[in-house]
């Protein structure tokens, strides 16, 4: 920043960071706009002992490595043209051009090296204050921009809209005519916003104005908008943290994530979470075969399916499950046993011990 305003040009931060911050919530990334261009941003940079990256060099972005730490760094910018994914832009000395171009009121908020706040559109401020999510100017004219922004606004709804109002009327109505969009957006970026959207403390009236507006379906086909709001009671509860792989699984059937891209991970915890839920294991043997967290997020799984309790007892023994160390050593049960039969009586005897709730010692299960 002082780099930057040192050599006569604006330096302001933008976006999330200034939101983020105006809330007291925690701030991640941190963009930086100039009406610098590009070029000349490198230049200073580089002179003052930074590392530039050209990494949007085309829609005027340089990134700074300072300290081992990146800042996105953005000319002021207007849209002459977009195809709904990618425009194309021209660099501006108008603060008020860069704001306009921004999807949201909230998001086109601005602050100066010393925390002077801005908000060139002039309403930025009041939405953020009461939990507004509004589109800047023409709301299809901003959809049609980027469709991508059809899902951003339903996370943005979960994590910064006001719990006593619905969302955006226009906004749904604009939504629900340009859905055919979404096709256009890859499955990677609708994979990053449905997970972040999933993460909100309550994402369930989202995914309720979701499903109104066809959206849900358009991206998660079969999914169940009904299913996350007792899920997220119970997790608050329980003190549970949200997680997005558990609530994706409480959404509905494997046909609800073929349009997403999930990470292979993410993918095996799904799968290991519908099992569990399947399973008629109690929380031990859960525990036991599953592990702490898994077994912690099945039987959470399990309760708000079946709309029964689950509390900290039930993750106790999950934990205790998930610590225990089946006695039986394969060498226990040789010479008697070996190759196929082997494995079938280590399996009985383990099944033996799993029945007792683990209470069974090495000595009595090797009598038999």
């Amino acid at each position: 920043m002082a780099v930057l305003a040192s050599s006569g040009h604006r330096a302001l931060f933008v976006g999330g960071c200034v939101r983020d911050a105006l809330l007291g919530r925690p701030v991640s990334d941190i963009d930086i706009s100039t009406d610098a261009v590009p070029e000349r941003v490198t230049q200073l940079a580089e002179a003052a002992g930074f590392r530039a990256v050209p990494t949007g060099i085309d829609h005027g972005t340089v990134t700074v490595v300072t300290r081992d730490r990146a800042f996105e760094i953005t000319t002021f910018r207007r849209d002459i043209e977009t195809d709904g994914r990618r425009a194309v832009v021209a660099y501006s000395r108008d603060i008020a051009d860069d704001a306009r171009r921004r999807d949201f009121t909230m998001n086109a908020l601005y602050a100066e090296a010393d925390g002077t706040v801005l908000d060139p559109l002039g309403s930025g401020l009041g939405d953020l204050d009461n939990g507004r999510i509004l589109f800047i100017d023409d709301t299809e004219a901003r959809i049609r921009e980027d469709y991508l922004r059809i899902l951003r606004f339903f996370r943005f709804y979960a994590w910064y809209g006001a719990s006593d109002q619905g969302p955006d009327r226009d906004a749904l109505s604009a939504i629900s005519e340009n859905l055919a969009g979404l096709e256009s957006v890859s499955s990677e970026r609708i994979t990053h916003e449905i997970m972040r959207l999933l993460a909100a403390p309550n994402p369930a009236p989202a995914l309720a104005a979701m499903a109104a507006t066809g959206t849900l379906a358009k991206v998660l086909p079969g999914a169940d908008p009904m299913a996350i709001a007792p899920l997220a009671y119970l997790e608050e509860a329980n003190s549970v943290a949200p997680d997005s792989v558990r609530r994706l699984c409480a959404l509905g059937s494997a046909d609800a994530v073929t349009r997403l891209r999930l990470s292979r991970k993410e993918e095996k915890t799904l799968q290991l979470l519908r099992a569990g839920v399947e399973s008629l294991d109690g929380p031990q043997t859960l525990g036991y075969k599953m592990g702490r967290k898994p077994a912690t997020d099945a039987l959470l799984l399990r309760a708000a399916m079946t709309e029964s309790g689950v509390g900290q007892k039930d993750f106790a023994m999950a934990a205790l499950g998930a610590e225990a160390k089946f006695p039986v050593k394969a060498a226990d049960l040789m010479p008697e046993f070996r190759g196929p039969a082997l494995g079938r009586k280590l399996a009985e005897l383990e099944a033996r011990w799993i029945e007792s709730e683990f209470s069974l010692t090495r000595d009595a299960l090797l009598k038999d």
